[in-house]
């Protein structure tokens, strides 16, 4: 589909015609394309040329392959034919969405000039354009490009040397709601906290992006991560440039930053600038998250623990998506941001509990306050866009319903006691702005359309001259018949029509003999002005039918200039308000989240934490959250509770240590991860799965559960193993939790043996850490006898006729086998091997007690012996011959011949 609009001014074919040969000739057109793409190199190019986006060259080639669009030409270049494709303007969206998701940048060309305009400086001159925005993947508003649910983050990594080494900060800007955060990091830590903000675009400064050292940080981002000039990244400027950007004198009232956070603030700002050109978007003001403030989840953890995405990218199947009760686009955003940077302030977590735990026990003002929020639009992002002049009339409409929304819960709320952060988050909403929500009430119309060009969108009676603009544009017949009714009042004329052709426009028409009732006074005469004569009539006009046909004329134009400049100035006054806007918008995120945690701890029966500053782990009744869900839409029965208790023990000062043993599909990992995601419930501020939790505040989270390589980077599935392991070994602390399964499993036995034995000791010894350390080697049972904080726990199961039954609980003590041969048998390998297998395992063990295992391994026979040797003996042949001596074929109809053949076949058979 490659469409042309016929008043694009620069498509004149003779501006197009094939150079001469050995002449490079560049038609004015051409020529402007490839100094405005010189300009943006790195970005595909939509050129507009009327109704649609053109992309030609190398860019052409590019989207055709991306949007699956057909790649034409357009004239030459140089000799070569000029690739050219194109999308339409009015669905540019859908094919931004696709590029961008593709990890494209687009630079959006619009005609900056009236096409008649070019063409008074001569009839080939060429539409001035220029670029009007970059579009990437961290500075996208459009509601088509955005989930709902999602926050779309842009993030800059600034970087400064103090002394010998350098400084590190992360700044991270939602450009669609304007939040706006700043982190000092380290590098060691850098990855970790990139994942925990999952930016969707990173910009670093070109030196720190090519820097050997970091280089497999960013080889882990792959394209999320761009180079970006220094300048951007300049500390020694960053002042000047915020203050400018916030229109402040200084940025010493947002706080104290360090050089390295003011580097990464004034990259994201100057990026901000860069993209999106002439327009600002409403951004907060830069505010400091305290190091330590969060919980720290290192990336290896994120992935295992699937919180917002599952291993494959879905949602589906993942923490977030267990737990979503909230009802509006900005509560899920909450709600993922809080599961994403879990709190290590007792305090902080327990006023997000009592919120909770408010609506927990008020359930109809919790139904109330949710049936409220339904109505309530995504009013940041709304702003946002009104704010960059990308907005409509129902962004508008947002941000009526949300003022209306608010107005209901605040009545719904008065004189209710509140707890803490629920008595904030209403201040917040009572401080919306109430002249706003009044102008916006009473000047949008009930049905709002998409864009403003459209009209129609201002209520009626809000404009005296709107309305009577409308009432000639829609009414000018039963404006022209109430004027044509006065006159023949006036003059008594009862034929007196007034009439409308092309050449007279409107005029009064009377017949011949009223002439003189027209023209017979000095009143008349200089009232009706004689326009035509003829045969049989007298055509005449006056000053009030010409102002009424010019009026008429421009009626529509006038009325939708009217409602343009109304849109321009409610547009203002919610910019004006961006701050208040914003913040009763959190707000209202803050009473989304509470309440949909409150109904998902009744609706699946989750209890409320304690959570504080001991190093205390019990749990009791606990279970995946998760996994839970999914056995109860399958239908395959409840989810088997346990308890989980890694506390310190008498007067120990450290938490314990669990060596878990127990068969392949008997639930470790199931046990393993839920413990992990009910200590990030629980310092989320959420009610967890269990009937109690104790959680001494978790500082670091390591979970080591699963198998993975990384061939790219020239890692085996063990060196994975390896690497995270040690990451952990070196980073875990005594309040920090560490979930370790089956290390060690990727090498030979002996091998892997020894490193999780080491590994268990060095984790009670040296990080004195609460940890949970799954193995199926048995013989690391022996260490709870000589480590005074581990203690055996195994998954139980029970043999029934040759198969194993497993019961999903965990109890007290060590597994004695792995029953691997069994789960062989229900995954369906072949009867033959699980028979073989048995036959190997048995003589194996039995040579590991007479102390002979190894000769034994070399004096089993080969499997194909083994076979032989098991092989059907046939049946001896008097036995065959007694059964044919049964027979008396002359007696047997065709069919008892029939069976009998069969019966013998089976004899053989046996």
């Amino acid at each position: 589909m490659n469409m042309h609009s016929p008043n694009e001014p620069d498509a004149a074919p003779e501006a197009m015609t094939p150079p001469q040969p050995g002449v490079a000739a560049v038609t004015p057109m051409m020529e402007q394309f490839i100094e405005i793409k010189a300009a943006n190199p790195d970005s595909l190019l939509f050129y507009r040329m009327g109704d649609f986006y053109e992309l030609f060259f190398d860019d052409a080639e590019k989207a055709s392959r991306a949007l699956g669009i057909v790649l034409t030409k357009r004239g030459k270049h140089q000799g070569h034919d000029i690739p050219m494709c194109g999308v339409p303007v009015h669905a540019a969206d859908d094919y931004l969405q696709k590029l961008i998701g593709q990890g494209f940048r687009v630079a959006v060309c619009e005609q900056i000039e009236d096409p008649a305009e070019a063409k008074k400086r001569g009839s080939k001159s060429v539409v001035r354009r220029d670029v009007v925005r970059l579009v990437t993947p961290g500075t996208i508003t459009e509601d088509k490009l955005l989930a709902p649910s999602e926050s779309s983050y842009l993030m800059a990594l600034g970087r400064v040397k103090g002394g010998s080494e350098h400084s590190f900060a992360i700044a991270w800007i939602d450009i669609s709601t304007g939040a706006f955060r700043v982190a000092e990091t380290t590098a060691d830590r850098l990855l970790a906290d990139i994942f925990r903000v999952d930016p969707r675009e990173l910009i670093v400064a070109e030196p720190v992006f090519h820097d050997p050292d970091l280089k497999p940080v960013f080889d882990v981002l792959g394209r999320v991560a761009s180079p970006q000039p220094p300048s951007l990244f300049d500390s020694a400027s960053a002042t000047g440039r915020i203050a400018r950007f916030f229109e402040v004198a200084t940025p010493d009232s947002f706080g104290t930053f360090s050089r390295a956070e003011l580097s990464a603030i004034s990259g994201a700002i100057a990026y901000v600038e860069k993209t999106q050109k002439a327009e600002r978007p409403p951004l907060s003001r830069p505010e400091r998250e305290e190091q330590g403030s969060t919980l720290f989840i290192d990336p290896a953890t994120r992935g295992n623990l699937e919180l917002l995405r599952t291993l494959s990218g879905s949602r589906e199947g993942s923490l977030f998506k267990a737990i979503d009760r909230t009802v509006t686009g900005g509560g899920a955003r909450l709600l993922a941001d809080r599961l994403m940077a879990p709190l290590t302030d007792p305090a902080a977590i327990g006023a997000r509990l009592d919120s909770v735990s408010f609506f927990r026990s008020e359930v109809r003002l919790c139904q109330a306050v949710r049936m409220s929020l339904k109505s309530v639009a995504d009013m940041p992002r709304a702003l946002s866009r009104l704010a960059l002049n990308r907005g409509g009339p129902r962004d508008l409409g947002a941000l009526r319903a949300g003022f209306e929304a608010a107005g209901a819960i605040a009545e719904t709320f008065a004189a209710i006691a509140l707890p803490q952060e629920l008595a904030g988050a209403m201040a917040a909403i009572k401080a919306l702005p109430k002249a706003l929500a009044q102008h916006l009430t009473q000047a949008l119309g009930e049905e709002l359309p998409l864009l403003k060009r459209d009209g129609g969108f201002v209520r009626g009676g809000y404009h005296p001259d709107l309305d009577e603009m409308r009432a000639l544009r829609d009414e000018s017949r039963k404006v022209i018949a109430g004027l044509e009714r006065s006159l023949i009042e006036e003059t008594g004329i009862r034929s007196l029509k007034i009439r409308h052709n092309n050449v007279l426009g409107y005029y009064i028409e009377v017949t011949a003999n009223h002439h003189a009732v027209m023209t017979g006074s000095d009143g008349a005469k200089a009232r009706f002005i004689h326009r035509q004569t003829m045969a049989n009539a007298m055509r005449f006009t006056t000053t009030e039918l010409a102002e009424l046909e010019t009026k008429i004329a421009n009626a529509a134009d006038r009325a939708l200039s009217i409602e343009l400049a109304a849109f321009d100035a409610l547009t203002a006054e919610a910019v004006d308000a961006a701050e208040a806007i914003r913040a009763g918008a959190d707000a209202l995120a803050v009473l989304d989240v509470s309440a949909a945690l409150a109904l998902l701890s009744e609706s699946e029966a989750w209890c409320r934490p304690v959570v504080d500053s001991s190093l205390a782990f019990e749990i009791s009744g606990g279970r995946h959250p998760v996994v839970e869900q999914a056995l109860r839409r399958s239908g395959e029965g409840p989810f088997v509770a346990n308890d989980c208790d890694l506390s310190p023990e008498g007067n120990a000062k450290n938490g314990a240590i669990w060596l878990l043993t127990g068969p392949n599909m008997g639930g470790k990992s199931t046990f393993l991860r839920q413990n992990a995601l009910i200590a990030i419930l629980a310092q989320t501020g959420s009610f967890v799965p269990a009937t109690s939790a104790h959680i001494g505040v978790v500082d670091r989270l390591f979970s080591r559960v699963g198998a993975s390589d990384d061939l790219a980077r020239g890692r085996s599935t063990f060196m994975v193993e390896m690497v995270e392991t040690a990451a952990i070994l070196n980073q875990a602390g005594e309040r920090a939790l560490v979930i370790l399964d089956e290390i060690g499993r990727g090498t030979a036995t002996f091998d892997g043996l020894s490193i999780a034995w080491a590994a268990v000791e060095y984790l009670h010894e040296k990080n004195r850490c609460r940890a949970i350390f799954a193995t199926h080697f048995h013989e690391m049972t022996s260490l709870a006898g000589k480590l005074a904080r581990l203690s055996n726990v195994t998954m139980r199961v029970k043999e029934w006729e040759g198969d194993v039954v497993f019961l999903h609980e965990v109890g007290k003590g060590a597994a004695d086998r792995s029953y691997g041969v069994q789960v062989a048998r229900l995954a369906g390998l072949p009867e033959a091997v699980v028979g073989r297998a048995k036959e190997v395992l048995h003589q194996l063990e039995e040579g590991e007690v007479s102390g002979k295992a190894n000769r034994l391994v070399d004096d089993l026979p080969l499997f194909s012996v083994a076979m032989k040797r098991e092989a059907p003996k046939p049946v001896k042949s008097d036995a065959l011959g007694a059964a044919l001596g049964e027979i008396n074929p002359d007696e047997m109809t065709p069919k008892e011949a029939l069976e009998a053949l069969y019966r013998l076949k089976g004899l053989a058979g046996k």
